[in-house]
């Protein structure tokens, strides 16, 4: 008889794993919702801040007094015509040829500082008599209608301003 070889499957000792090779799913999902919250907070930070501003501005337009917001729209500058019937002069060292430059005057400009020098344009303002440069004044009077040095508020009326020599 022939004897017949049979193979009889055998288990191999070795245990088999699964062939899954994704990674867990957890830490992506707190990543996600990591940076959600934090672009939630700087959301509710960049609105706070915002509501913040909207309120100031409109507590500090409420609670303005009027005569300071007045006072405002008045030295907001004078208009060109106002400047040039503003009265020029030319300075000069020796007091009997003009009535500017008597000792009684600074012979500087405040708003430059400069030295004025003889045949230099000045303008003098009415009610306060500070001289300036008219190039100087007039950069400053258009943007301000009130004497750089004493605040003196310049009007429309007080152009007309002239100087008597006795």
């Amino acid at each position: 008889m022939a004897e017949i070889n049979s193979h009889t499957p055998t288990i191999s000792p070795t245990i088999s794993k699964p062939c899954n090779n994704n990674p867990p799913q957890h830490g992506l999902n707190l990543m996600v919702l990591l940076a959600a919250i934090i672009c939630a907070l700087l959301c509710a930070l960049g609105l706070n801040t915002m509501l913040q501003c909207v309120f100031q501005c409109a507590n500090r337009v409420l609670t303005q007094p009027l005569h300071w917001i007045a006072s405002r729209r008045i030295n907001s500058g004078l208009k060109k015509k106002e400047m040039v019937a503003l009265p020029t002069s030319i300075y000069t060292n020796s007091p009997h040829e003009s009535p500017l430059s008597t000792t009684s005057l600074d012979s500087n400009c405040a708003i430059c500082l400069e030295k004025f020098c003889d045949g230099d344009k000045m303008k003098l303002l009415p009610k306060c008599n500070h001289h300036f440069h008219v190039v100087c004044i007039d950069k400053w009077l258009l943007s301000h209608s009130s004497c750089p040095t004493c605040r003196n508020i310049i009007n429309s009326n007080d152009s007309c301003f002239c100087i008597l020599i006795s």
